[in-house]
């Protein structure tokens, strides 16, 4: 189908016929005949417009410029001649075409200007509307069957569904009859369960009503055995506690009376083999067996030079005790007191690896901030509690040694000096202990 030109008079158009009006199939066919000359056709021949189309093959020049050439059919008379003229000259006869071909024959009257071109179109115009109306009414015809077909399947899908719809509308009311008397038989095992609930909720009333009744006196019974429990546990935790202390105390009594039997064995053992000897360097003084005898009336003497103080180091079982501080801050007073007391320790070490002494060096423990040093090998390194001073613990070590042990005290203080000569201990001042450790 072409649009419709707009309208140009030509005089060499058909008589009678108005291009603007021409079928679409009569323009069509126009179209059709053009394109065929049009690539055959000298080109002098063809106008300007067309010939681009030239190149084309005849069914595609009819399909892109049937307006271009149907325009120039009708505008161009030369254009109408030279196509009806090759035509008849290159396929004569072909546009003369029969009743059977109405189209071709209006597409030749009009090139020609026949004067029949003007029945010829209105009678394809005429057959265009009739062809036009036959296949609208065939195709209302056919949506008509269709529709019929459409409402027979959905009347026979209606009663398909009220079938279905009546069948399950008496399925309800039997699974309703049902559920009906499954409730009423479920409302009578119901009353029967309530009645059996409220006769077992008396029954647990009046058995709660003795349990508690038994459970409170169970609950009291317990109480009071938990009680006496309680206060024969505390009892035994009593007795167990005494019976330990007891013992803890007979245990550290035996303890302390089988040391002190044994350094004094040690001691009587030492003096009898050796004591006569080793006095005899000093010059004369007490025998061993005057020592050992005098439980309470022997007093310990004052060792003021380094041969003396040798002579009782030697004794066997010999105890050395140290006024720490006292003799460090005689020795060293420049050191501060950590160092002074390892140092004290250190040479005190070496005293006792060289003599087998047994040597205890006892500091005052409220000057001590930093960590306490740990005794070198053979001296044992004491400190006095809070409230306490060194002096007291000396007197107490000096106290707890069995009578007739040698006991050495060095320190400088007089007090510390008198006190413990007093219990049988030699005294030896700070300055003799320390030229013997500078030896």
């Amino acid at each position: 189908m072409y649009p419709q030109d707009a309208p140009t008079p030509d005089a060499s158009s058909s008589p009678g016929v108005d291009w603007n009006l021409l079928p679409d199939p009569v323009r069509h066919r126009l179209a059709e005949v053009a394109a065929t000359a049009v690539g055959e056709m000298p080109t002098p021949e063809v106008p300007t417009s067309l010939r681009p189309f030239a190149r084309f093959a005849p069914a595609k020049r009819a399909r892109l410029g049937g307006t271009a050439l149907v325009r120039e059919l009708r505008e161009d008379g030369a254009f109408r001649t030279a196509v009806v003229a090759w035509w008849e000259e290159h396929r004569p006869g072909e546009l003369a075409a029969g009743p059977d071909e109405p189209i071709t024959a209006a597409a030749a009257a009009v090139l020609t200007g026949a004067p029949e071109a003007r029945a010829a179109v209105a009678s394809v115009a005429r057959r265009g509307d009739a062809s036009e109306a036959r296949a609208e009414r065939d195709e209302a015809l056919a949506r008509a069957d269709k529709l019929q077909i459409e409402v027979e399947r959905l009347r026979a899908e209606l009663a398909e569904a009220r079938d279905q719809a009546r069948g399950a509308a008496a399925e309800r009311e039997h699974e309703f009859g049902r559920l009906r008397r499954k409730v009423s038989e479920q409302g009578t095992e119901l009353r029967f369960a309530r009645d059996g609930m409220a006769a077992l909720e008396a029954e647990v009333a009046r058995l709660r009503a003795g349990a508690d009744a038994r459970l409170e006196a169970a609950l009291a019974e317990r109480d009071r055995e938990r009680e006496r429990a309680e206060a024969e546990r505390a009892a035994a935790r009593r007795a167990a506690a005494e019976v330990a202390s007891a013992r803890q105390a007979a245990k550290e009594a035996r303890q302390g009376d089988e040391v002190r039997l044994a350094l004094l064995l040690e001691t009587l053992g030492g003096a009898v083999s050796g004591l006569r000897r080793e006095l005899s360097l000093g010059g004369g003084g007490p025998r061993p067996a005057d020592v050992v005898a005098g439980s309470g009336g022997v007093r310990g003497e004052a060792v003021v030079n380094p041969s003396a103080l040798d002579a009782v180091l030697a004794l066997p079982a010999a105890h050395l005790i140290v006024d720490g501080y006292n003799v460090s801050k005689t020795g060293y007073p420049e050191l501060p007191l950590a160092d002074q007391r390892t140092r004290l320790v250190t040479q005190l070490g070496a005293l006792a690896a060289r003599t087998g002494v047994e040597v205890t060096v006892v500091f005052d423990g409220a000057a001590v901030i930093a960590a306490r040093p740990r005794g070198a090998r053979g001296v044992r390194v004491l400190f006095s509690d809070a409230g306490v001073i060194a002096d007291d613990v000396i007197r107490d070590l000096v106290a707890a040694e069995p009578q007739g042990r040698p006991l050495l005290v060095a320190s400088s203080d007089k007090a510390v000096a008198e006190s413990v000569r007093r219990r049988g201990a030699h005294s030896v001042p700070s300055s003799v202990l320390l030229g013997r450790l500078r030896a």
